[in-house]
C-alpha cells in the first residue's frame, strides 16, 4: 500500500449539499461568486464532495418567504434524500438574518432531525461534544438579526434626512407626479421611469409634473370638487365616463377620488413617515407628530388655496353626518337589499362614503354592527337564560360565561350567532351550515355530563 503524496488531492468521505444567499441591498454583485469559492475550497480541504448547489439571488435572510432555493433545499433534499450528510453555508447571516433567532435554529434542528448536519465554513465543523460551539453560533445568529434592524435603522434615518431636504426617500410616485433625478449639483438630469434608480450616491431625486392627461385629471378633480361642488362620487362617475384611467388603471371610485384630494403632494408639500413598515413586519400608522413634512419642496400642480378650500369642505362634509344618521342609512340599505356592501354604500347618492363610515366607526363592518346594537342587547339575556336552562351553574367574567367551572363560551361570539339568527335569510348566508349557539353550548354540555 503506497502512501499518499501531499500534492494529491484527498478523496472525499463525506457528501453534502451547498446553500449560497445574497440580498437585494448587497450590491457586490459577485457575492455568490466568492461564497462559492470558499465554501468549495473547504469542501476540497475536509473531504466533502458537493453533489449540488443551491443559489438564493437578491433574496431578504429575514424570513423563508420568498426563498425558493432554500425551501427546496429543506422540502426536496433534507427532508427526502439520504444521500448527503452535511448543508454547508459560508456562515450564519447568509443561513439568514431571521429576526426570532429560534427561528434560525429551528431550520438547523430540522436538518440534524433527518440526519444532516449544517456547517458553516467560516467556523468549521463543530469537535463533538463542543458545548461552546453551539454558544457561538447563538450568539451570531443575535448579530445576524441585529445588523438588519441596526442597518433598518440607519436607513429610516437617512431617509427622513433625505425629507426633511425636500427630496424624495422612495417609492412609487403619486397619480400625476414623476421622479425626477438631480446630479450632484442638484441640476436636472433625466425622469426616471418605474424601476430606475440614482446610480450615484449622493445624486438626489426629487419629484416633478407627471404625464400631462394625470395632471389634467388631478386639477379636474379639484376644481370639480371646490368650484362645481360636485361630490366625490359625481367626479368619480364623470371621469368614468370619460374614459380617465384611475391610478393603478382600473376604474375611478369615490375612496380614489378622496384619496387625490387629501395628497398633500399636488400643492409641492413633501410629506415622510405616515406609515413605517420595518423586517417585514405589518404596516403600521405613525402618529402625526411623527411625520416629516416639507414645504415647497418641488412645483406644485394644484393652487394652494383650492388644496385648502378642499380640506375645508372634507371637513364640513364629515360635520354633516351625524353617528344616528349614518347608521340609519345603513339600516335604510339593508332593509331594502338584506345585505350590504361598499359599493352599494358609494352608488347611494344619501349614504355617506366608505371612507367617511371608515372615519366615524374605524370601519364599515364596525358601523354595520352597531346598526343591530338593540338585537345584540336583546339577544345578551337570552343567551344566559338558554346556559342557565341548560346548566346548573353559569358565571359572569367580562365577555365570558363560565359553565360548570369548566367551559367558557365568549359572549360576544354568542350575541354575534344569536343576532346572525335572528337576521333575514340573506343577512345570514354567510353563516349557512353553522350550528346555532343553543346547540353548540347543548352539545358541550352534554359531552360534560358524559
Amino acid at each position: 500500500m503506497r502512501a499518499k503524496s501531499d500534492s494529491e488531492p484527498e478523496v472525499p468521505r463525506f457528501r453534502a449539499v451547498a446553500y449560497y444567499r445574497h440580498s437585494a441591498q448587497d450590491r457586490q454583485e459577485n457575492s455568490i461568486a466568492i461564497q462559492q469559492e470558499q465554501v468549495q475550497q473547504w469542501a476540497r480541504e475536509n473531504g466533502v464532495e458537493i453533489i449540488y448547489e443551491f443559489e438564493d439571488r437578491g433574496k431578504s435572510g429575514l424570513t423563508a418567504e420568498g426563498r425558493d432555493a432554500f425551501n427546496e433545499m429543506m422540502e426536496n433534499w433534507v427532508t427526502q434524500r439520504n444521500d448527503f450528510d452535511f448543508v454547508l453555508c459560508l456562515d450564519v447571516s447568509r443561513w439568514g438574518r431571521f429576526q426570532d433567532i429560534d427561528l434560525s435554529a429551528t431550520y438547523s434542528a430540522e436538518c440534524k432531525r433527518h440526519g444532516k448536519q449544517v456547517i458553516y465554513t467560516t467556523l468549521g465543523k463543530p469537535k463533538e461534544n463542543d458545548q461552546l460551539y453551539q454558544v457561538y453560533v447563538q450568539f451570531e445568529r443575535f448579530r445576524a438579526a441585529q445588523y438588519s434592524k441596526e442597518l433598518s435603522d440607519k436607513v429610516l434615518r437617512g431617509c427622513i434626512k433625505i425629507a426633511q431636504q425636500g427630496y424624495w426617500a422612495g417609492g412609487k410616485p403619486p397619480y400625476g407626479l414623476q421622479r425626477l433625478l438631480l446630479d450632484e449639483a442638484r441640476k436636472p438630469v433625466q425622469v426616471l421611469a418605474a424601476g430606475q434608480r440614482k446610480s450615484i450616491q449622493n445624486q438626489r431625486v426629487t419629484l416633478t409634473r407627471g404625464y400631462d392627461k394625470q395632471v389634467a385629471a388631478v386639477q379636474r378633480i379639484f376644481r370639480e370638487f371646490t368650484e362645481a361642488g360636485h361630490c366625490t362620487q359625481t367626479i368619480s362617475d364623470g371621469l368614468n365616463r370619460d374614459g380617465i384611467v384611475s391610478p393603478g388603471g382600473g376604474v375611478w371610485n369615490d375612496a380614489k377620488v378622496r384619496r387625490i384630494l387629501l395628497n398633500e403632494l399636488y400643492v409641492g408639500t413633501l410629506v415622510y413617515n405616515r406609515t413605517t413598515q420595518k423586517l417585514k413586519t405589518p404596516t403600521r400608522h405613525n402618529p402625526k407628530d411623527a411625520w416629516v413634512k416639507t414645504d415647497g419642496a418641488f412645483d406644485p400642480i394644484v393652487e394652494k388655496r383650492m388644496f385648502e378650500q378642499a380640506q375645508r369642505f372634507l371637513a364640513q362634509a364629515a360635520l354633516r353626518y351625524p353617528s344616528p344618521f349614518m347608521l340609519e342609512q345603513l339600516a335604510r340599505l339593508f332593509r331594502k337589499h338584506e345585505f350590504v356592501r361598499p359599493s352599494m354604500v358609494r352608488a347611494d347618492s344619501a349614504a355617506p362614503s366608505p371612507s367617511t363610515y371608515a372615519k366615524h366607526f374605524v370601519s364599515l363592518d364596525g358601523a354595520f354592527q352597531q346598526v343591530f346594537n338593540v338585537a345584540l342587547t336583546r339577544v345578551r339575556s337570552e343567551v344566559e337564560s338558554l346556559l342557565r336552562s341548560l346548566v346548573q351553574e353559569v358565571e359572569n367574567y367580562d365577555d365570558f360565561l363560565v359553565v360548570n367551572r369548566k367551559f367558557a363560551p365568549r359572549r360576544s361570539a354568542c350575541y354575534w350567532f344569536c343576532t346572525i339568527n335572528s337576521l333575514p335569510g340573506a343577512a345570514r348566508s354567510n353563516q349557512l351550515g353553522r350550528p346555532s349557539p343553543a346547540l353548540l353550548v347543548r352539545r358541550r354540555w352534554v359531552q360534560e355530563r358524559r
